[in-house]
């Protein structure tokens, strides 16, 4: 049987029993709510709905759930609320509407207290708002008196107390779930490195370069590196071609609580490497004061505290790895201290003069120490490394590369920058460089012995 749209509501009691049974696998959902409304309205008025009988309703009732696609249940409300009126229409909303407590005048009257005390706490503010009304008898206050800390802090974060104040608040901090807060324990073993970096200012105004400061907990062999930046994308080449320079391997990470080395990308690379990587404690400032030491006596004193233009950190690293490293590992020694301890349990460092040993004597003189050699790393490649030259050629060779590295520095002059004036802005001369004149190996050999400046 075919039916039209058009007629659906002048069907007979026979007709819709047989739509439905010709109809089970169909179904139908309503598209229009005003149409729907129409719709059930006249066939329940075509077919006398109040006359018929409980068989004859059933037929109707489930044609019309057919065709519209309604519950069972909302179609019986429906149909009670046309056999009431006879007609169907939609209800008009009744969503809650809660009269407001506190009005806008309220709220202004909260953002000036706010604005006059400096955005004090919830509880000094609901004590302040307190003290107008019952002690300085101010009636405006009269409805205030009564906030709460919770919804005063409702209130402030409403649209009404933004549009007459904005408070811009500092960045908090938050916990990093990235190494372990702990101070690392190497019971005598290499590998456990403390890290940290320095920054070279800024060079006309824009940043220098970084130094990354790498130093061994046990046998103080230091590695550094240097990068334009401390982004992974600057930082995470320096830092594994660092790790490779290692004779021996590397059991464990240490670094202050920098966001240069705590991320995901850093602990991802020592994830891989099977390194434990430990974070400095809080209220310890000895958890990282051997590579803090370090930064002084060895990055300072030979990099100094000048600006370098950003420029120069690939010439600093190909520095470091060809000979600056080389000789802190096998020609500088260092202190190592005995620590005492009294019969009151204070500790005391001493500095005994055999105790003074490069990090490459300090390894060898390790038990079972070539146990902790890396693979394809030779006891013989070491110790002839460590002979090939003296003390003084190292110390010199060294001298005349950090000399190439500053004098580059000085090749190309720095943009002249701008001084402010009283007849405005105009461009001023250009500064002396910071960096010393570059000197020959025999001068700088002169100079030392006649200064007679001690290594630490």
């Amino acid at each position: 049987m075919t039916i039209q749209m058009a007629d659906a509501d002048q069907l007979t009691i026979e007709q819709m029993g047989e739509f439905l049974s010709g109809s089970r696998a169909m179904k139908f959902e309503r598209q229009d709510r005003a149409g729907f409304y129409q719709f059930l309205e006249r066939v329940l008025a075509h077919q006398h709905y109040a006359r018929r009988g409980r068989r004859e309703r059933g037929v109707v009732r489930q044609y019309l759930q057919k065709l519209t696609g309604v519950s069972r249940a909302q179609l019986t409300r429906l149909i009670g609320r046309w056999l009431r009126r006879r007609e169907v229409k939609p209800l008009p909303s009744q969503r809650p509407n809660f009269p407001r407590r506190y009005s806008s005048a309220d709220i202004a009257r909260l953002a000036r207290v706010d604005a006059a005390h400096g955005q004090l706490s919830g509880p000094a503010i609901r004590r302040l708002l307190r003290r107008a009304y019952q002690v300085f008898g101010q009636e405006e206050f009269k409805q205030l008196a009564n906030l709460s800390v919770s919804h005063l802090y409702n209130l402030r974060g409403s649209e009404a107390y933004r549009r007459r104040r904005i408070r811009v608040e500092p960045t908090r901090g938050r916990s990093v779930p990235i190494a372990e807060r702990r101070k690392p324990d190497p019971q005598g073993r290499p590998g456990y490195l403390r890290v940290d970096t320095v920054h070279q200012g800024l060079h006309d105004g824009q940043p220098g370069p970084y130094h990354i400061n790498s130093v061994d907990t046990v046998t103080q062999w230091e590695i550094l590196g240097c990068c334009e930046a401390i982004s992974e994308r600057y930082l995470l080449p320096v830092l594994e071609d660092m790790l490779e320079q290692y004779p021996f391997s590397i059991l464990g990470f240490h670094c202050d609580n920098g966001s240069e080395f705590l991320n995901y990308r850093v602990a991802a690379l020592l994830t891989k490497l099977l390194v434990e990587f430990t974070k400095s404690r809080p209220s310890r400032s000895t958890d990282n004061a051997l590579v803090e030491g370090k930064n002084g006596a060895i990055v300072r004193k030979h990099m100094g505290f000048g600006c370098l233009p950003q420029r120069l950190a690939e010439p600093i690293q190909n520095f470091y790895q060809q000979h600056f490293n080389a000789y802190l590992n096998y020609h500088r020694p260092c202190g190592f201290a005995l620590v005492e301890v009294n019969a009151r349990g204070k500790r005391r460092r001493r500095y005994p003069v055999d105790q003074y040993r490069t990090p490459y004597e300090k390894l060898v003189s390790l038990p079972r120490w070539k146990t902790y050699l890396k693979p394809g790393i030779a006891p013989q490649e070491l110790a002839r490394r460590a002979v090939e030259c003296s003390d003084t050629q190292a110390a010199l060779a060294m001298q005349q590369a950090k000399t190439l590295v500053f004098a580059e520095a000085q090749q190309r002059p720095a943009t002249p920058k701008k001084v402010f004036v009283t007849d405005g802005w105009r461009k001023g001369t250009q500064t002396p460089s910071p960096f010393p004149t570059p000197l020959s190996p025999a001068r700088i050999l002169r100079k030392e012995t006649t200064r007679g400046s001690a290594g630490i």
